[in-house]
């Protein structure tokens, strides 16, 4: 078992390390109760998920933000294993930033980390004003001890895909990140490989295009995300724009772990593709379909076939397994990613969906399944939604799930999650030959919640985890 250096910054030398490091006994995520009907703020709960807790299982904390209808949605952290070099810099901040308020809330979890408290609120006029941009979405420490948060759009909800540089000590809104004038035409996340002096970017849609839920038809209209940026990581401007084949709506990008590697991941949401991109020798960026999830034709839905729907995805700390989960399908997925040109299949589990037997949807022609699957019960509670946000812990050996998405997509797709709350799963993993068998005696249930059915999304451990953290 790895002990924390007690002279080196925060995180873990290496992702090797970092999978020797002690087990996690709490995790963080964001609760949701915009387009719920319930008039309440968002919150950040904080659950207990020690085995030998008495509080195992459980919600043990509730922050409540001070405003209604953020839309809190992804978070990450004031400093993180960029700056293990550094041992003025502590890990004692999460960042949230607000997808529809464009507010960026700072919350104390240093002080108490199993009650963690707001420092500081980041109002929506000062990235207005300082940036030109609003909608923001994911967060990374830098090397510089800054933080990095990308957009969605600009001010009015137009698509702009910019970066918002915050300083990691006061938080004051230093600027953009990117040149003046060179952000990107949609966004949504982003991962740097700084020995490769790169950062790639994703795209989802225009704010105006997702706020309110999915018309089909923005699709025909080509208002969708289609391609990475790939960025220019001393210069901060976009040098290359890569077209994806099958690529529709690129979400959550995640490089390999080696900070020596030169290629990575990228979930396509809704052409259900995996692409691997990579290097190529004259400098230039390409991208390859490694993996693809076929559609099912259906009857009893909003179309005639229905995609898997790819909203997440993880790789374990030592590049060996991609996990993914397919929203609509109701499937994770892991894969042995030892040869990335070749992923391979060595572990499925369905966790729910929109295609469960006896439900409103019937497959009339699935290119993977014999039969529809049987709806999940845990605990005597059946699982509304399909498996969404992912979480590993160091060690590789459990995966916690979470089933919302995106409030207004998970009320159009999902209307039982909305009247009965979602819930927080975890699954074995075997690390050896592969595999994935779902815990049946966990059960973090936010249907029960004081105020109402939540919507419970990512997840984060305090000590950083696969998602949060990068090497140099």
């Amino acid at each position: 078992m790895a002990t924390k250096c007690a002279e080196c910054g925060p995180g873990y030398s290496t992702p090797l390390e970092a999978m020797k490091g002690p087990r996690e006994e709490i995790i963080y995520l964001p609760c949701i109760y915009r387009n719920t009907g319930i008039e309440a703020p968002d919150y950040l709960a904080t659950v207990d998920v020690d085995p030998k807790s008495p509080q195992y299982c459980q919600v043990i904390h509730r922050l409540p933000m001070p405003h209604l209808k953020d839309e809190l949605h992804h978070s990450g952290w004031n400093t993180c294993s960029s700056c293990y070099g550094d041992i003025t810099k502590a890990r004692t901040k999460l960042v949230l930033p607000a997808l529809i308020s464009s507010r960026i809330y700072v919350v104390d979890v240093g002080t108490e980390p199993r009650a963690p408290k707001l420092h500081k609120v980041i109002e929506s006029k000062d990235i207005h004003t300082k940036c030109n941009l609003g909608y923001v979405h994911n967060t990374h420490c830098l090397p510089s001890g800054e933080v990095m948060v990308s957009t969605l759009g600009d001010p009015e909800g137009n698509g702009k895909g910019g970066f918002v540089l915050l300083d990691g000590k006061t938080f004051e809104v230093k600027g953009t990140w990117e040149q003046p004038g060179g952000a990107a035409p949609l966004g949504y996340d982003f991962w740097y490989q700084p020995r490769h002096n790169v950062m790639i970017s994703t795209a989802w849609a225009a704010p105006n295009v997702v706020r309110d839920g999915f018309n089909p038809a923005d699709v025909e209209a080509g208002l969708y995300g289609s391609h990475l940026y790939v960025w220019d990581w001393q210069r901060r401007e976009i040098v290359q724009t890569l077209p994806l084949q099958d690529g529709l709506i690129p979400l959550e990008i995640r490089f390999l772990h080696n900070p020596d590697a030169a290629q990575g991941f990228v979930g396509c949401a809704l052409s259900s593709t995996i692409q691997r991109f990579f290097k190529n020798e004259d400098g230039t960026w390409s991208a390859q379909k490694v993996i693809q999830v076929p559609p099912k034709k259906v009857k009893g839905w909003m179309l005639p076939e229905m995609p898997g729907l790819i909203t997440d995805i993880l790789l374990s700390l030592d590049d060996h397994f991609l996990y993914f989960s397919n929203w609509l399908h109701g499937d994770i997925r892991q894969y042995d990613v030892s040869d990335p040109q070749r992923p391979r299949l060595t572990g499925q589990l369905f966790l729910g969906g929109s295609i469960v037997k006896d439900g409103p949807v019937q497959v009339l022609d699935d290119q993977e399944l014999d039969s529809q699957p049987e709806p999940l019960v845990v605990k005597g509670k059946q699982v509304a939604g399909g498996p969404q946000m992912i979480q590993l812990s160091l060690d590789g050996k459990r995966l916690y799930v979470t089933t919302s998405l995106y409030s207004a997509w998970d009320k159009q797709f999902y209307p039982d999650l909305i009247r009965e709350g979602s819930v927080m799963l975890q699954i074995d993993v075997d690390t050896v030959k592969g595999g994935l068998t779902l815990n049946p005696n966990f059960l973090v249930d936010f249907g029960k919640e004081p105020l109402g059915p939540a919507l419970a999304h990512e997840l984060r451990y305090p000590g950083g985890d696969c998602s949060s953290d990068i090497w140099l």
